[in-house]
This record gives C-alpha cells, structure tokens and sequence, in this order.
C-alpha cells in the first residue's frame, strides 16, 4: 500500500512519546520473564532480601521460606564461595556459573550493584554447556567470515547470516539507526515464506531513549515467549536501599507492555536483539524475530554477544573504506586549495578564483565566503542580504562546535523555505566569531520516497484524563512517504573535508596574525628606542645651543662698538635661531616624554577639567573676544588628567590663535551614537561601539585646506609663515593626537576653508 504525507498531524507525537515512552521506567520493573529465578542477596552478608515470586515452580521453595536466608542455606557455602570469587573478576569473563540444586542444573547470572547482588538461575541441560572449544569452532567460523567481508552490506549480510545459522531464528535482520532517530534494515536473512523488511525504515519512537541506553550498557536482550506472563518479586521495595530493584543489567528484566504488543502485532513469538556500538554510541541492532516461542540457552547467547562485539569492532573500518575513491578525490582536493591559499595574501580572491575546487570539497552547488561585512556568492545561493540576514541564526547553531550541517534547513530555520530549490541543505564552518569570518555550502532539494514499514506516525489514545498515549502500530506493510525540503545529507568524509579546510585557513590566519605581531614587537621596539634617542639627543643637544646662544650674546655685549651693522645683525639672527631651536628641542623632549610616562587613570569629570582649561586661556587671551559654548554637561570618564587637560588646551588654543574673525567662537562637545559622524565612523571600523565617546572642539576660525587635512598631524609641521598667527613650533597637534593613541583613541579632522575647523576624537 502506498501512501503520501498530506499534512501534519495536529497533535504533536514528539510530546505524546515523551510522557508515556521515553519517561517509561522500564529499568525498575518490579517484574520479570519467567524462564528464571531472580535473587537480591546483600552484598555485606549475602542475605537474601527479595525474591521473585516463581521459586515455588522453579526450586521447589515458597518465596516467604527464602527471604531473609542467608545465600549459603540454599546453595551451600562451597557454591556461595564460588559466587564471591567470580564477583571479584571482571563481570564479562564470570557467567555463567554452573549452579546445582539438588537434582536441578541451572546456569546462575550474577552482578553486582553497588549494595545488592543480583543471582538469575536458568534451567539448564549438561548437553547445553559449551566449553572452551566448542565455543571457539562455534565463533570461529562466523569470525572469519565477518573479518573477510570487504564493504559494510558484506559485513552486515554476514553477520545476519551466521546468527541465523547459530539461533535458528526465523528471521535475522541488521537494522540501522539513522542520525534522526529513525532505523532502517539494511541487511536480512529470513525463511522464504516471510515478507522481506529489508530496506523498511522505522521511526525513532518504535524504540523510546531509555531502551537505547540500556542496548549501550546491556548488549543482549532476550525474549524466549512473548506471550509470557510476568512473574513479581518480593517485597516490591528492597529493603537494604529503600528503593525498587535496578535490573537494567539482568536477563530476566520484564519486557514494556508496549513493546509486548508491538511485537504481538508483528506476529513474533520470540526475540532476540543484540547491540552494534560504534564509538560508545549505539549504531544498530541484531535483531532476530521466530513465530513462536524459543529459548536460546545463555552459552549461545554468549556466542552471539561475541559475534555482536566483533562485528561492531569491524564497523568502523567498513564505513571507513566506504567511497574510497571519493574520499582519495576530496583529499586532493584539500591538497589543491592548501597550496592555494597558502601562498596568497588574499584569501577571498584564492577561494573565490578556484570555485569549482571550493564546491567539490563538499559536493556542493553554491557556496558564500563571508570575510566580515563582504560576502561573496559562488554557485547558485541565496541572495547575500538573506545570508547577512539570517547570520544571528547561524551563529547560534555552533555552541562549542566548529562546523554545523543540516540537510533540511527549511525545517529548522523556516525562512530559508523559500530557497529550498538551491538551499534546502547547509553546511557551515566558523573560521573566527570575532573577525566574522564563515564558510557556508548549499544543496538543493532532492525529493525522496522513504519505504516505511507501516504508517510511521504511531496511533495516538486518549486517556479518561484526557492525557495522549502513543499505541503500538497494527500495520508493518509497506507505507511510502513523500520527502521535501531535504537535500542529499552531508556524509562524514564531506564535514571531515571542511574542517580541514578551516584548520588550513585558521593556520594561514594565525601565521599571518604572527607575522603582524612579529612587526608590531619590532615597531614597538623601535618606537622605544626611538623615544628613549629622542630624549637623550634633545637633552644633550641642549648644553650646546645654550653655549652657542650665551657666547653670541657675549659678543654683541662685548664687541657690539667694534662690529659693524651687518655683523650684529647676523649675531642677533644667531641668536634668534638658536631661541627657535632651543623650543622645537623643548617641544620634542615633552613629545617623547609623553610615550614614555605612565597613564594616571582615574574617572575625570570632565565638565570641572574643561572649566579650569578655559579660565587659563581666558586669563592669557584678556584682549581677545572669544565665546565658549558647551551644548550639554560633558560625561565623566576614565583617563590621565594631566595629559587630557593638554588636550583640551592645544585645541581649544588653536581654535582661537588661528581665527582672524572679530568675534571667535569656540564649541565643545559629544556627539550621541547615531550622529551622522559617528554612524560613518562605526560603517567604516567595525571596532567602533556605541560605548566609544566621540568629543569635538569646533571653532569658526580659518580653516585648512583639504591638501594639508592628512598632513597637520605631522611634528614640526607648520602651514604658515614662523612669525603669522604667533608662531610657535608645529608640535601642539602631533602632542594631541599622541595623547589620544595613548588613551586607544583617534583623532581626525573636518574643517572648510575660512569658515572653520571641527577636531573629533575618541579616549576609550
């Protein structure tokens, strides 16, 4: 029968398993199968303290006669010690252990949890047991034939076969889970007259999280009689713990009504399941089902459980040498772009020139390089203000993880539905968070037909409390299902492929990062160096031109009478020099001892800071007609007074020494953050933030022509005559823009040509 997905069940069936499968408390029954007796003894004096409640059948003894028994009354002290011993070597390498009582042979299954000791008995025959070599030329054969497979069907159809031979089950499949939860038979050998279920997936809820956990930890699970009747023990509570008895590790552990009926609607009598652990994670399963009932003895379900472990051991080579030849094409591939982009400076234009590289890494058919703020589109993509769009999503997805993939992107990120012919698959790595630096890779919808055995959304019940209850399927026949907005799903070689990639440009990042910090090291040294020369020449320069200006004026003083007009005019300009020289060497002393003194950071208030700058110029500037404007009360901060005060003080100096209007105005101020200014700052360096403070002194004064704007800065740099404007020595805004970097600000300048000039800058 086929059939196709025409809208989504209103009830939400991941919920509905959540209360009544997944929270199921199936390790703490209470119950067990009856094909065994199951004992909890204490393990300080190996008293018995619960029993199940089939002794009297099974031994011979009313359950009330063994409770509170020491172990030793009903096995004797020579078995008990047997028991003692076994316990203390590893718990796979001890059971089972032959156990007599009086005429009955049983096989006894014992572990130990924490305080409690649990003993199972088996009935067993004599012509059951299996010895050292039987069990090895029971193994040996379907060991040899598991190793000699070359491909994972190989190994999986092996391993069907040879436990079907073992077992004698009516059917033997390998089942497979999914990475959604799902399960699909990919391996089978049944009896002619049974319907096939290779190929047949089906849905995670057929088996509930807390029987998956117990597959990791408990590898076999048996069920000689689904029609059995469970058998309760005794008391219901232990005594020594307070609590019902743990039987995840037990082989008697009673089966989930649930799952009864689910394989009572399949038609199985028995079953057997065994684990298939790849990396400590819970692959698949061996699952074997007979019409009706049948008893597997504990030794072949030991040689089974060994058959399971090594065809898990084998699991992990298999799918290894899966796509040989495509994982050999990937390779070169990676080879391919190292070469690339190792030997380039610009990583955008070595990927972005080499695409077809690019898209086959993944087997992609688009790709977005995102470099900060620029993304570049290769292949068929979403447009980029989609990609920029969707960037917090995305960001989010990685956690503690480098890459992230999915193949139905529509499904969790549901505007990304309307890309789903070149986008219903996405994989992504992140190459730097902080830098904004990601790959990401698309593929388009590939629609699929799934084979489902039986109708996957499971039949729901209400309860007379009006609670919803999921119930077992009645139908296994062949249901087929339409599947959109999923691409091809991105296989490990292909996610190993990209990862590798990002250690690649993460290394060419990094080296270049050392590179620039090897550059940074040295230009620090030589800034230092620079600054310590600049010192010590100016300081020493000093002693000199003083002796030079001194005997000059000694001259004129002394020989004034005797030197002719054109003599002491030449010593007066001597003299005039040397003053000069004296004040660009001072200039250049406080320059250097700026990098080199230490900040004084405290929290300044600027309003109080400003206020003191403005009386000493207004107390020095009597003649000049000058308006202060400060808009609004300035912030407090954190910086080094003294420096800052210098600031404000060249700025604000400059505004009025270059300014020939007759009424100068001088304003100073902070712009908010989403002043045009700032917002173009912020556009143009991503380093700005709102939490960075923009300052300005405007004046109404000359103004510098847009040529010199980038030159001002410069030491010593004058754009006037040495007498216009009152001279001075071109160092006051190199001194301000100094004490700026030191606080990790900048500064820059807008001005117009005789209308005036606006310094900005930041201190933080």
């Amino acid at each position: 029968m086929a059939s196709e997905i025409l809208a989504a069940t209103e009830i939400n069936l991941k919920d509905v398993n959540q209360t009544n499968c997944d929270r199921e408390p199936i390790h703490i029954p209470n119950l067990i199968q009856p094909h065994g007796v199951l004992m909890a003894v204490s393990a300080a004096e190996y008293q018995i303290l619960q029993v199940s409640l089939n002794t009297k059948q099974m031994l011979g003894i009313e359950p009330q006669e063994l409770l509170d028994c020491p172990l030793t009354e009903l096995l004797g002290a020579e078995q008990v010690a047997a028991i003692k011993s076994c316990l203390a070597k590893d718990f796979d390498n001890i059971n089972p252990i032959p156990i007599k009582l009086t005429n009955l042979d049983f096989n006894g299954i014992v572990h130990r949890n924490g305080e409690i000791i649990i003993l199972e008995l088996e009935p067993s025959e004599p012509e059951q047991e299996v010895d050292f070599f039987n069990f090895y030329r029971l193994v040996k054969s379907p060991v040899n034939k598991i190793q000699s497979t070359v491909t994972l069907n190989e190994l999986c159809s092996a391993v069907a076969e040879e436990v079907k031979k073992i077992t004698q089950f009516d059917r033997v499949m390998v089942y497979r889970f999914e990475p959604e939860g799902s399960g699909t038979v990919i391996a089978e050998t049944a009896e002619t007259e049974l319907n096939s279920f290779l190929g047949l997936r089906y849905p995670a809820t057929d088996i509930p999280q807390p029987a998956r956990q117990l597959f990791i930890s408990k590898s076999l699970r048996l069920i000689p009689d689904v029609g059995y009747q469970a058998v309760g023990i005794t008391p219901e509570v232990n005594p020594l713990t307070k609590e019902r008895l743990d039987m995840s590790m037990t082989d008697l552990r009673n089966v989930s009504p649930f799952h009864i009926e689910y394989l009572t609607n399949m038609g199985v009598g028995a079953t057997l399941v065994i684990s298939l652990v790849k990396n400590k994670q819970l692959w698949g399963l061996i699952s074997c089902h007979h019409s009706s009932p049948r008893y597997i003895p504990y030794e072949i379900r030991a040689v089974c459980e060994f058959i399971g472990q090594v065809a898990s051991f084998e699991l992990a080579a298999k799918e290894e040498s899966q796509d040989l030849d495509y994982k050999i094409k990937l390779k070169s591939i990676q080879s391919q772009l190292l070469k690339l982009i190792s030997g380039t400076e610009d990583l955008k234009l070595a990927l972005g020139e080499n695409h077809d590289l690019l898209l086959d890494l993944t087997g992609s058919s688009g790709v977005a390089l995102v470099l900060g703020t620029e993304i570049t589109l290769i292949g068929e993509t979403p447009e980029a203000e989609f990609i920029e769009s969707m960037f917090p999503w995305l960001e989010n997805q990685f956690g503690e993880k480098l890459i992230y993939h999915t193949n139905s992107w529509g499904q969790v990120y549901e505007p990304a539905q309307a890309y789903r012919e070149v986008a219903s698959g996405l994989l992504s790595i992140l190459v730097s968070k902080v830098q904004k630096i990601f790959l990401i890779w698309f593929r388009p919808e590939v629609t699929q037909t799934v084979n489902w055995a039986g109708n996957p959304n499971q039949p729901v019940e209400v309860e007379a409390d009006g609670t919803l209850k999921l119930t077992p399927r009645n139908s296994f026949a062949l249901w087929q299902e339409i599947v959109q907005l999923q691409s091809l799903p991105w296989k490990l070689c292909e996610r190993e492929a990209a990862l590798e990639l990002r250690g690649s440009i993460v290394d060419i990042v990094l080296s270049k990062a050392d590179e620039l910090t090897q550059i940074n090291r040295e230009l620090a040294r030589s800034n230092t160096e620079l600054d310590a020369f600049a010192y010590i020449a100016s300081h020493d320069l000093k002693e000199p031109l003083r002796g030079i200006y001194n005997y000059s004026s000694f001259l004129i003083e002394d020989y004034g009478e005797i030197l002719d007009e054109d003599g002491a005019d030449k010593l007066n300009t001597l003299m005039r020099l040397t003053h000069r020289m004296e004040d660009l060497i001072n200039s250049l002393l406080h320059y250097s001892r700026l990098g080199r003194a230490e900040l004084v950071v405290r929290p300044i208030n600027l309003n109080d800071l400003v206020a003191g700058v403005l009386d000493v110029i207004q107390a020095s500037a009597r003649d000049a007609q000058v308006q202060f404007n400060i808009p609004r009360p300035l912030p407090t901060i954190e910086c080094d007074r003294t420096q800052v005060n210098e600031l404000f003080t060249n700025l604000i100096s400059n505004g009025i020494k270059y300014n020939q209007k007759a009424e100068k105005v001088i304003e100073i101020g902070y712009l908010d953050t989403d002043h045009p200014v700032v917002m173009q700052k912020m556009s143009g360096y991503p380093e700005y933030t709102p939490t960075k403070i923009v300052f300005y002194v405007r004046d109404n004064g000359i103004g510098i022509r847009d040529r010199h704007l980038e030159s001002i800065f410069r030491i010593f740099k004058r754009l006037h005559g040495q007498k216009k404007y009152g001279g001075g020595t071109g160092a006051g805004l190199t001194i301000a823009k100094k004490i700026v970097e030191r606080h990790g600000g900048e500064i820059w300048v807008e001005s117009i040509y005789q209308e005036g000039s606006t310094f900005y800058f930041t201190l933080q």
